[in-house]
């Protein structure tokens, strides 16, 4: 056994099976020669005082545990190592070593009526691939392979389940007889298969999990491939046969077990095949045949190397080329996973809209301009999408027919119709095996969605890169339009359907600010909010969700005789539902967990004020006594008096014309997208073109990490117009992690070299972050040295869930410290033209061209672990954690 056999082995154990001795077999028979050592130890027998009689005790037993018959036995020799075995025809020889563990074999049952028997990779169970009951269309045996079937249309795309050694090549005849120069067979399946000698065919077989024979070996590791596996799979089962007279136990009916579990003879490598045997030894016979494993998601979208691997075969197939010769037959596209539906569905859309791209021309007809003009998007990030991709409408009018085109076993639309249905229509949720069922459909509704997300996406890059000769990836393409990523996080917005009546019905309650946030800066008592605080000798502050009263005492503080501010701009960052009830902030929460933020994902502001007005409105109509949590217990209030954050400020105004208020709301803990920079950029320009003498107030919940990353963005933005005040010499830190806590990371500092005068821009926000956090030493917070205390934090962490959320958080903290530097060397460069380019578009036409989300799609800690498989390193599931969902499901998915 190999040493990465041996190590599986030792990874892979199952509750529901028991050890028994095992076996490791030597000497000269194929199983034995073909087996490389192990470094286990081997049972030794002792030097002195063992008779013969228990030497071939020993043996005995060891033969028994083996299923190896005394009677095969012609002559046993006994040696200091292990016993030797000779059988009767002199063609076989065994050494024999009693050890337990010795081989890492494992044995198991699928319950206690069924006999035990060996483990494929000590775990897995061989189960007969498709039953009959999966072929739909009942093409089996017309066709060779269950649920066979053409595309609607003339494109030549076909699609199948998994056929047998024999069906694939009456497919094979089948595409033969209809002249195809060129057939192209696409294996979509991820898992491995293997397939086994019966009579004159051979058919496959799958290892699964006891816990779930009906499901395939899924999500392999990143550098596993289901060919390398299937390898191993056929090596071992030959070997395991072997210890069982060629013999090897299969499951055919995993339904009722009648007559399970089957026997399947086999006596060597030549009974088992593997999918390359079986899809590509046709090449030989038949020139015109092409073969490629690209395996696709059963949910979800590809990944973006999922595509880049289907853009390769784009680029090997010359039949496939814009440059191709447009007198010569399509080639044919033939798609397969197990039984022919989901993956093998996506296989053929994407064959679809390629083969669309080099018959452009036959998609113009006026039949389907008329359709095209029809459709309109129901969900409205496919709305926000086609609205920003070129010729957006006519590439989701391509889609939708490669859709309809290939709907006969499935249509990804309906699914994502069907699943929202579903969860919409659960009025009380409840659990089932501990996991919400409205959070099962949600995501289901998601994984649809996104689906057909990518597969318009996909298209756009067609569109783009197939004139080129897609010069670039599929990943490099998405990099470079990484606004994509954005939308693709603000799928979910079911939070604007929860009807306001929640909080007055008992289903969430009322939370005050004050038992959310801790008055770290102790300055309640004389400013009457939490955490209020100056940048040194700048008239930039900073604060927690002030009240009506607090807004006066602020406003009153700024334009004082000392101060003398009469331009004030006030920016609120709160991304929940806040309103004033009889003097004090009030947010809603689920009562199970009051202390996390439910953040409302809106399109525009208006959303956000809409949602607030109608809870305002529920609260005073209700005239009822309503659960809240004070500073230290729930309590019932009746809430006599309700103003939204927008009335407040309305309020002030009349008293403070000077008043400037704007809501920019944005995520806690993780960089501010492109967009709220722009927004902060402008209210900031506006501000100053009217008084240059302006004060700028921040604030958020509790007055510290969106508060502080605004501040040091308007500190950045002042100097930038005021002038920068000089560089102290660079301080000598002698801490633990002295160079960490300076920001100096590998991936920042990758960004620094790429970036014009890059260490100065970094020197410049560390300036800028070291000033702004001056101020809020009691609060322990430094925007810099925070993402080495999180990442730290993972060692200790207590639970998966626990070291995937700091994970996370040390991965944004790192995100937003490289946004700021980006930020500034933006306000360097777009200077000259007053920032005219909004830093969104600057990111887009400029940074993303330079590498800048490219390294940001490789984000992680180099200088502390190796290349990790985390999916979080990637734009797409780091960006997409923040609408994560660990909530109860209250609203419709929109």
């Amino acid at each position: 056994m190999s040493e990465t056999k041996k190590q599986r082995a030792k990874d892979m154990s199952t509750s529901s099976t028991a050890v028994r001795p095992s076996a490791r077999i030597m000497g000269t028979t194929a199983s034995a020669g073909s087996q490389p050592a192990l470094v286990a130890p081997t049972h030794q027998v002792g030097h002195q005082g063992n008779s013969m009689a228990e030497d071939r005790s020993s043996l005995s037993s060891s033969l028994q545990a083996l299923n190896i018959p005394n009677s095969k036995a012609k002559s046993i020799i006994t040696n200091k190592v292990a016993p030797v075995v000779i059988t009767y025809n002199c063609r076989e020889e065994f050494q024999i070593h009693d050890s337990v563990l010795s081989a890492n074999y494992t044995v198991g049952r699928i319950s206690d009526t069924m006999p035990e028997h060996y483990l494929v990779l000590g775990e897995f169970f061989m189960v007969q691939d498709v039953n009959s009951r999966a072929d739909v269309l009942n093409t089996t045996g017309s066709y060779g392979a269950p649920n066979f079937r053409k595309a609607k249309g003339n494109y030549p795309l076909y699609g199948m389940g998994q056929p047998s050694l024999n069906g694939f090549k009456q497919v094979l005849q089948r595409l033969e007889s209809e002249a195809y120069e060129e057939v192209i067979f696409v294996c979509v399946r991820e898992e491995p298969i293997v397939f086994l000698r019966l009579d004159k065919d051979f058919i496959p077989y799958t290892p699964r999990r006891k816990e779930n024979l009906h499901e395939n070996l899924l999500h392999l590791k990143r550098g596993v491939r289901a060919e390398q596996l299937e390898l191993s799979i056929r090596k071992e089962l030959c070997d395991l046969a072997k210890l069982n007279e060629n013999i090897f136990y299969v499951y055919n009916n995993i339904e009722h077990f009648k007559d399970e579990p089957q026997h399947v003879k086999i006596v060597s490598e030549e009974d088992v095949h593997v999918t390359e045997e079986v899809y590509k030894r046709p090449l030989f016979s038949l020139p015109s045949h092409r073969y490629y494993r690209l395996p696709l998601p059963i949910e979800g979208a590809p990944l973006e190397e999922d595509f880049d691997a289907f853009v390769n075969l784009l680029r090997e197939s010359p039949g496939l080329s814009v440059l191709r010769d447009g007198s010569r037959p399509l080639p044919a596209l033939l798609f397969s996973c197990q039984e022919g539906v989901g993956r093998t569905n996506l296989g053929l859309i994407l064959g679809a809209l390629v083969l669309h791209q080099l018959q452009r021309a036959a998609c113009t007809s006026k039949e389907e301009d008329t359709e095209e003009d029809k459709h309109q998007p129901e969900f409205q990030v496919i709305q926000n999408l086609i609205c920003r991709l070129p010729q957006g409408q006519q590439v989701l009018d391509e889609v939708d027919r490669a859709i309809e085109m290939c709907s006969e076993m499935h249509n990804i639309k309906d699914a994502i119709y069907e699943n929202k249905r579903k969860m919409e229509g659960i009025a009380e949720d409840y659990q089932i095996q501990g996991s919400s069922t409205k959070g099962y459909f949600l995501q289901r509704s998601v994984q649809s969605l996104e689906r057909y997300f990518y597969l318009i996406v996909f298209n756009a890059y067609l569109h783009d890169q197939y004139p080129q000769l897609f010069a670039q990836s599929f990943s490099q393409w998405m990099c470079e339009n990484a606004w994509i990523y954005r939308l693709l996080g603000s799928m979910d917005r079911s939070e604007l359907s929860v009807p306001a009546s929640l909080v007055t019905d008992g289903t969430r309650i009322l939370v005050s600010s004050e038992y959310l946030v801790p008055d770290l800066l102790g300055t309640t008592k004389e400013m009457r909010v939490a955490n209020f605080r100056r940048v040194l000798k700048m008239a930039v502050y900073g604060m927690a969700q002030p009240s009506s009263e607090a807004v006066s005492v602020v406003l009153s503080y700024l334009t004082d005789e000392k101060r003398k501010h009469s331009s004030i701009l006030w920016v609120n960052l709160q991304e929940e539902l806040v309103v004033e009830g009889n003097g004090q902030m009030f947010t809603p929460r689920e009562p199970v967990c009051v202390e996390q933020p439910i953040p409302v994902c809106v399109q525009n502001l208006q959303q956000l004020e809409m949602l607030e007005a109608a809870m305002k409105e529920e609260i005073l109509r209700c005239e009822k006594w309503l659960e809240v949590t004070m500073e230290q217990e729930k309590q019932m209030r009746m809430l006599k008096s309700c103003y939204t954050l927008q009335e407040l400020f309305e309020q002030q105004k009349t008293i403070h014309p000077g008043l400037t208020y704007h809501r920019i709301p944005f995520s806690d803990c993780c960089a501010p997208n492109e967009e709220i920079f722009d927004q902060l950029l402008e209210a900031m320009k506006s501000t100053l073109a009217e008084d240059a003498g302006s004060a700028f107030i921040f604030n958020c919940s509790d007055g510290k990490d969106r508060t502080t990353s605004a501040m040091v963005i308007s500190t950045l933005t002042l100097w930038h117009f005021n002038g920068f005040p000089e560089c102290g010499d660079e301080e000598i830190v002698s801490v633990p992690d002295a160079k960490y806590t300076k920001g100096e990371f590998e991936v920042v500092m990758q960004v620094v070299r790429l970036l014009p005068n890059g260490y100065q821009m970094k020197r410049e926000v560390d300036m800028a972050l070291d000033i702004v956090s001056e101020t809020m030493t009691p609060m322990h917070y430094h925007l810099r040295e925070i993402i080495i205390c999180s990442y730290k934090q993972i060692k200790t962490a207590k639970s998966d869930a626990e070291s995937l959320q700091l994970r996370l958080k040390s991965l944004q903290y790192l995100e937003r410290y490289i946004y700021l530097i980006l930020f500034n060397s933006y306000l360097h460069l777009e200077k000259k033209d007053s920032w005219r380019r909004p830093f969104s578009l600057w990111m887009h036409q400029v940074a993303a061209k330079a590498g800048i989300y490219a390294i940001l799609n490789q984000l992680g800690f180099p200088e502390f672990e190796a290349h990790t498989d985390s999916p979080l390193a990637s734009l797409r599931f780091r960006w997409q954690q923040r609408s994560a969902h660990s909530l109860p499901i209250r609203g419709d998915f929109i």
